[in-house]
């Protein structure tokens, strides 16, 4: 069942951290040159977090 999980989590992630990344750059008024740097920022620290969040749910 965890898998599911982590599929979903993975999922809402990506939307998650294109929005993000989107509303950073409306707020600054240009695209980063960087983008795929900046978004892959982006989805690694809301992934560390949530599959650990994950991972201490089905532990407990």
């Amino acid at each position: 069942m965890e898998f599911v999980y982590y599929t979903a989590a993975g999922l809402i992630l990506y939307f998650l951290s294109d929005w993000i990344l989107r509303k950073v750059e409306q707020m600054r008024g240009e695209a980063f040159e960087q983008r795929t740097l900046i978004f892959f920022v982006i989805i690694l620290v809301l992934a560390l977090t949530s599959f650990k969040v994950i991972e201490l749910m089905m532990t407990s």
